[in-house]
């Protein structure tokens, strides 16, 4: 199988006054294509770090990230934005929606940030609109739905640009259980398409809905 995720000995440290955070800890993770996989780790554990340098929202002191076969640390800050636009899709646990913007806008940011007309984006996100279910939605606006719905949204708009991976963080953590499963089962459902999907969790719970676990404890990882 392709390797999409290749870290090897990776640290982040963090200066607190006097004091050095080692955060991460020699972190070694590979991750294949068409994987589902969850980080499941508690609160101050490393994961929202991990997290973000999996998502190339900050990199690592030391060590290695392969993204794709490209290594992180060589990458600029405009490749980095680059990346994080068209590699990545990010769902986030209170699903980061425009408020103003219609569920069909909220879709088609991706697109549109890409450079591609606003006729291009919308032709380009009626597919993922309809494997969502939200084609009797897309003009509401994020006030005038259900949390799940708000969720269904988040997870489209992360799929449009047909990214390398999902990176799901804590994406079950403000919905109530029954809808947090219905979420849980769309990602199995995306994943047996082919989609590569990374959730972090400190939920055991959720975590079992993978094909692949994970623990970080203090800023180490274990298989």
């Amino acid at each position: 199988m392709e390797q999409i995720i290749e870290m090897k000995a990776v640290n982040k440290y963090y200066r607190m006054g006097d004091e050095t955070l080692h955060a991460l800890r020699n972190v070694g993770l590979t991750v294949e294509r068409g994987e589902f996989l969850a980080i499941l780790g508690p609160s101050g554990s490393g994961k929202s770090t991990l997290m973000n340098i999996i998502g190339c929202m900050d990199t690592a002191d030391s060590g290695s990230y392969l993204l794709d076969g490209e290594e992180i640390a060589a990458m600029d800050d405009d490749r980095l934005t680059a990346v994080r636009n068209s590699r990545i899709g990010f769902i986030f646990q209170k699903y980061q929606l425009i408020p103003k913007y219609t569920v069909l806008q909220n879709i088609c940011m991706p697109i549109l940030i890409r450079g591609r007309s606003r006729r291009e984006a919308e032709e380009a996100c009626m597919e993922t609109i309809r494997l969502l279910g939200l084609g009797e939605r897309v003009g509401h606006k994020p006030s005038e739905l259900s949390g799940g719905q708000q969720q269904r949204v988040a997870i489209a708009r992360a799929l449009v640009g047909k990214p390398s991976i999902l990176l799901a963080d804590e994406p079950t953590g403000a919905l109530d259980s029954n809808t947090g499963k219905e979420v849980l089962e769309l990602f199995i459902q995306l994943n047996s398409l082919g989609n590569t999907i990374v959730m972090i969790t400190h939920d055991e719970k959720v975590a079992k809905y993978a094909h692949r676990v994970v623990r970080i404890v203090d800023g180490e990882l274990h298989s």
